[in-house]
């Protein structure tokens, strides 16, 4: 009787694996193929912002690589943490991606309650660009360059405001830094996104922002802005006779990135043949043209890189945080 049931147990074990083996093949073949229909990428910010700016000219030439339409689905809110939710939560197969900023590394420790972890529910691809951004003014605003911005805002402290994409962007941090570096006291005035900041500030609804070159550009260079410096170490080659914030005396460089995560749990075939993609569509002659017009600097870093990179954003904004007492709810 013993002899019988470890026959049939050994049987039933064979069997299950045997199983196994057969369904390998199969779930391999799924992953190959990928994608059989259109892929989603969540921008979790308002059209016309600085993600869309990215986001759209990968998605245009992405189908004739992968074979399949690239969408863009802006979802904003709440800073970029409203899309990032909904996209944590999508199924995991490859079917959404997830367009992120420097803005979620941020968001990481000045939200007090985020139903999302950018490390734990999201995994990494690339970095698709990044730009520097500018110290730029409404030309109602009396300060030419940042010695007068500072001395302006002392004279009259708490009188000058910045707008931002939102609570928790770069445009935001950025302004907390400054204050924080200079003694100034310049107010932060929130948006929906960069799509809406904009005509509040050639309006001059706002006074002034820390925008990123991308969007600042075109207005800068037909004289609807005024840039005072750069915040990044090195002059911008779109605008280089601006100044950078180091040279004029503040030891500030920052950088507004964009990158693609998928949802955690997505199978890492799938993963790498996006990364794949990504990478070869950064270096098409279309795709750097109009990251150069831009100012931008393409990514496309392997997925374990710009993983360790997002680790030491999160730790680097966090000490800016802590430092501002910034904090969302």
């Amino acid at each position: 009787m013993l002899e019988k049931m470890e026959k049939n147990r050994k049987l039933l074990v064979l069997g299950l694996a045997a199983a196994t083996v057969a369904a390998l093949p199969g779930l391999s073949a799924a992953q190959e193929t990928w994608p059989t229909r259109a892929v989603r990428i969540i921008n979790p910010f308002p059209a016309g912002g600085g993600t869309d700016a990215f986001a759209r000219p990968l998605a245009a030439v992405m189908p004739k690589d992968l074979g399949q339409q690239v969408l863009i689905e802006n979802l904003g809110g709440a800073g970029g943490t409203l899309g990032a939710n909904v996209a944590a939560r999508a199924p995991a197969n490859g079917y959404t991606w997830f367009m992120g900023a420097v803005h979620h590394t941020i968001a990481e420790t000045l939200y007090t309650k985020l139903n999302y972890s950018l490390v734990k529910d999201f995994v990494p691809v690339t970095l698709a660009a990044s730009v520097p951004s500018a110290v730029v003014v409404h030309p109602s605003v009396p300060a030419k360059t940042i010695k007068e911005l500072i001395a302006l805002d002392k004279r009259t402290p708490g009188q000058l405001n910045y707008g931002s994409a939102g609570y928790g962007t770069t445009h935001h941090m950025n302004g907390e830094l400054f204050n924080l570096i200079t003694g100034t006291k310049l107010v932060h005035v929130p948006f929906k996104g960069a799509g809406p900041l904009t005509p509040a500030l050639l309006s001059g609804e706002v006074a002034m922002a820390f925008d990123g070159m991308g969007t600042a550009a075109p207005n800068i260079k037909v004289g609807r802005l005024r840039a005072l410096a750069v915040t990044t170490a090195k002059r911008s080659e779109l605008l280089p006779e601006i100044p950078t914030l180091q040279e004029s005396g503040i030891n500030m460089d920052v950088t507004t990135w964009y990158a693609l995560w998928g949802i955690r749990g997505t199978p890492q075939p799938i993963v790498d043949r996006m990364y794949q993609s990504v990478s070869k569509s950064l270096q098409l002659p279309e795709v750097r043209k109009v990251w150069a017009s831009l100012g931008a600097t393409a990514g496309g870093q392997p997925p374990a890189e710009f993983d360790k990179f997002v680790k030491q954003e999160i730790e680097t904004w966090g000490k800016v945080v802590k430092a501002s007492g910034a904090k969302v709810d």
